[in-house]
């Protein structure tokens, strides 16, 4: 966000300013949702305060959007609506994580995930990926970090930032040394629709039942749907833990939005074409990001296997002369990219791992293609 309003900013004072950090899709909003929230606004009963833990008919659509998607049925009192994807994680770390807890979190994370944990008085405990193990951690790494105070584990796939997908076998694995250690595992799933060539999604909580009574699942509708700025998310897991982040909750916000939630009820109760088309635009951007950043001397580069990322290694340009400027970090390096070819892309700094950089491929074609041009000539001089 930071680095986005930065570009906004230039971008105002005149400057040709694309910018590849947003971390949104950027088409509108489905019609038929839309046209939901105006008829919601119309009604008299979504004037009023709402359940703190969202609207029956919502936490129902949920009940059998996840059975569709995630091929499991939840109760409905597993299930809390929350302000957004973010909101669901700070309150799974409110209500499970106590002061002292050691929380294992991969790297490279979206920036988010550290900072719920220390607000819960949690400890996050890194544990790194880089682009040769695909950005995937291991068991061996997990019981590697794993000490008596270890409570819980941050597990993302689709990854944000790094585009990473998890087979369902690995899942597994980490699922079932996750059970046999009695560690909780906090998963995001927002982006469950998002894989490209082949790679899918898998909930883990389908795959190990088991692991039901310690598994936390945060989700939204967010980036599946282009609902960004409306600010429903979900949270699912044991009804216990649901109980009591909707006591938080009723005191921190009380209910979300109601014209939002009906919003996301249709969008969650409808079909998943617009989801698609969506998707092959991405996919087709995908495509074109990966090309062109391997055209440049010097990346390393995963070809993204689901969300809208790229997370090229950029660590070959430290310390070369770039436009009469060298940078020692990637930090540096985005200022100069930036300030030289008017390209705002975001440091792997933010993710935890510095020699990386996000490039968002949720911007339209041209300026995709504009942006990366751009950076090819500047690196390639």
């Amino acid at each position: 966000m930071a680095v986005t309003n930065k570009a906004r900013v230039l971008r105002e004072a005149g400057e040709p300013v694309i910018g590849f950090g947003a971390g949104e899709p950027d088409f509108p909003t489905p019609d038929h949702i839309v046209e939901a929230a105006i008829a919601a606004c119309r009604e008299p009963s979504n004037h009023r305060y709402g359940p703190a833990s969202g609207l029956p008919e919502l936490r129902e659509a949920l009940v059998d959007k996840t059975e569709r998607d995630s091929k499991w049925r939840p109760e409905t009192a597993q299930i809390l609506i929350t302000n957004g994807g973010k909101h669901a994680v700070y309150n799974s770390c409110a209500a499970l994580i106590d002061p002292g807890d050691e929380v294992l979190l991969p790297t490279p994370y979206w920036t988010t995930y550290p900072e719920a944990i220390a607000l819960a008085g949690g400890v996050t405990v890194e544990v790194p990926t880089d682009i040769e193990s695909e950005f995937k951690v291991t068991v061996e790494q997990l019981e590697a970090a794993t000490t008596s105070a270890t409570k819980a584990l941050f597990f993302v796939s689709p990854s944000n930032p790094t585009g990473a997908v998890y087979s369902a076998d690995e899942m597994i694995a980490i699922g079932q040394w996750a059970i046999e250690r009695g560690v909780w595992i906090i998963t995001d799933e927002i982006y469950e629709h998002l894989t490209y060539e082949g790679h899918e999604h898998h909930s883990i909580r389908a795959l190990l039942p088991e692991i039901g009574d310690q598994c936390l699942i945060v989700n939204g509708v967010a980036k599946t749907y282009a609902m960004t700025g409306w600010r429903v998310g979900w949270m699912i897991g044991p009804a216990d833990v649901i109980s009591a982040a909707g006591n938080l909750q009723s005191h921190a916000t009380s209910n979300v939005a109601n014209v939002s939630q009906r919003a996301a009820l249709a969008a969650v109760s409808g079909g998943l074409e617009d989801v698609i088309r969506m998707r092959k635009s991405f996919d087709r951007r995908r495509r074109t990001m990966t090309e062109m950043l391997t055209n440049i001397d010097g990346v390393k580069l995963l070809e993204t296997q689901g969300a809208f990322y790229s997370f090229p290694d950029l660590s070959a340009f430290y310390g070369r002369d770039i436009a009469g400027k060298k940078a020692q970090n990637t930090l540096e390096l985005a200022a100069i990219i930036l300030e030289e070819a008017k390209v705002a892309i975001v440091p792997g700094e933010a993710f935890g791992s510095p020699g990386y950089a996000r490039l968002s491929f949720a911007l339209g074609d041209e300026d995709l293609e504009e942006g990366l041009t751009r950076i090819t000539q500047l690196l390639n001089n």
